[in-house]
């Protein structure tokens, strides 16, 4: 009988998310991560390349919203 290689738990994710899910109508950005609904529903699929190319451009895209609506 051979043993069982064991598992590896999986790799956690790198997620912008910080749980305040309310999309701006204007911008169509999450004002909680800055992401559109489309990279947030397709995260998990994207490879690792291109969640920290995203990533490196949610700062800017605060700007896109009105700070009125960020508090």
């Amino acid at each position: 009988m051979s043993a069982a290689t064991p598992r590896r738990p999986p790799q956690a994710i790198a997620t912008p998310c910080v749980m305040v899910c309310a999309v701006d109508g204007e911008s169509g950005l999450c004002l909680g991560c800055f992401r559109t609904l489309k990279e947030i529903a397709g995260w998990r699929a994207l490879g690792e390349d291109e969640r920290t190319r995203i990533m490196a451009e949610l700062p800017a895209r605060r700007d896109r919203i009105d700070p009125a609506k960020l508090g």
